[in-house]
């Protein structure tokens, strides 16, 4: 699998081989298989633009996913799970706020929009209880295995 990973952001130092470790780990402890993904990290700037010009909401946001192929489906060929964007500023100034670390609130935006890209929701009370309990255990599985992004 190929994980591109576009750093176009400089508020919190990334890896790119911690970002296809930890996607590549995530898509396999959740038996998804696909020849590609993008994820990018972006500036609180740029997220915004996404958001206001994707979702029509012109606040900043920590990520957003743009699926491409479906995880269900059975692909004929080269298949392109789709592109998750994160926005490290926007971590940053919640551990500010709530403590915690940039690194473990980044790595829990990109498996919130790989979540997305597998068809989970969080646009009512139901899905999002089901979106949370997957992140917690995305998190748990990632800990264990030591796959988080860090400094």
């Amino acid at each position: 699998m190929n994980v591109h990973t576009i750093n176009s952001q400089s508020a919190l130092k990334i890896l790119p081989k911690e970002v296809e470790r930890l996607v590549t780990s995530f898509l396999k402890w959740k038996s998804v298989e696909c020849d590609e993904i993008s994820i990018h990290f972006v500036s609180k700037d740029e997220i915004t633009r996404l958001h206001k010009e994707h979702f029509q909401d012109p606040t900043p946001t920590d990520c957003i996913s743009f699926p491409i192929d479906s995880p269900d489906e059975d692909q004929n060929g080269y298949s392109i799970l789709g592109e998750v964007f994160v926005c490290p500023e926007v971590a940053i100034e919640y551990v500010k706020k709530e403590g915690g670390d940039p690194y473990r609130e980044a790595s829990l935006y990109l498996i919130h929009g790989l979540l997305h890209l597998l068809g989970y929701d969080d646009q009512d009370d139901q899905s999002r209880s089901i979106m949370r309990a997957q992140e917690k255990s995305a998190m748990i599985y990632l800990e264990e295995n030591k796959e988080l992004l860090h400094a």
